[in-house]
């Protein structure tokens, strides 16, 4: 693994890390070669000092993976990357999602429909899991379903973590007509108001959530269970934290709702030792 790709993957946080640590090495490489492209892909938006700019840099990102899918890649992750989608034939329309979903955050800090916001986390999250199990490597075709949903159930655990620190960038991925329904105007989240609305209206999303961490663990069989453990692994983790969330009783405006790292060792040990 190169240095640029070893600098970004000791920046990733733990819930990433303690979820593929017990891979063999030729896997764990791999996967933090696809984790780098993404973990850039983010920071090309974030560290740009305009949309405009940002627009110029994810274009100039996709000619650089049509080269490295070419054969001809420049820079240091995507000549990581090359041998990872040549030996374990990724398809580039998964990474050109994955593009496409941080480049809506330039254009929308709003969704009206859960519609809408379900394109989002597939582009944003379930994208990188069918990018990992490529990689883990999978005999049934359903479990394209399971990283699908525990894809969507991971990005909306996300949201439901971060809800205060989004509205602090005038940012709100709740699905507009959801809060229309529960009387939890977009102006109470910005203002960070907590009351029996946006208890109600978060208990929703919280039941949401679990019905994709559900819905996942119907399409995961027995044939790739064992492949599988690095999801289910991620997926119990963040699990943990989604129902941490709700025995605060949402209280995600107060601070960022985490599980200790102590924890995190725990499901991941004893996932790797029940694979």
């Amino acid at each position: 693994m190169t240095n640029p790709i070893a600098k970004i993957v000791r920046r990733a946080r733990s819930n990433f890390f303690w979820s593929f640590v017990f891979l063999d090495r030729e896997k764990r490489n791999a996967i933090f070669a696809a984790y780098a492209f993404a973990r850039h892909t983010d920071d090309l938006v974030d560290d740009a000092l305009s949309p405009e700019e940002a627009r110029g840099r994810l274009a100039e990102w996709r000619k650089e993976l049509k080269a490295c899918y070419a054969g001809s890649p420049s820079s240091d992750i995507t000549v990581a990357l090359l041998p990872v989608v040549k030996q374990y034939e990724i398809p580039k329309t998964y990474f050109d999602e994955l593009i496409s979903g941080v480049e809506m955050d330039l254009s929308k800090n709003r969704y009206g429909t859960f519609e809408d916001l379900e394109t989002y986390c597939y582009r944003v999250a379930s994208v990188v899991g069918l990018i990992c199990i490529e990689i883990f490597g999978y005999t049934d075709q359903s479990t394209k379903n399971y990283a699908i949903n525990l894809g969507v159930a991971l990005q909306l655990t996300n949201i439901l973590r971060d809800v205060g620190e989004d509205a602090t960038t005038d940012r709100i991925y709740l699905p507009a007509d959801e809060l229309d329904r529960f009387e939890c105007s977009t102006e109470s989240i910005l203002r960070q108001q907590y009351d029996d609305h946006f208890r109600q209206m978060m208990t929703f999303q919280c039941e949401r959530a679990k019905s994709y961490y559900a819905a996942a663990a119907q399409h995961l069989t027995d044939a790739d269970r064992k492949s599988m453990f690095p999801a289910e692994t991620m997926g119990r983790i963040y699990f943990a934290i989604l129902e941490k969330i709700e025995r605060s009783e949402y209280r995600v405006f107060d601070r960022r709702i985490t599980i200790s790292t102590l924890w995190k060792v725990g499901i991941a040990a004893k996932n790797w030792f029940l694979r």
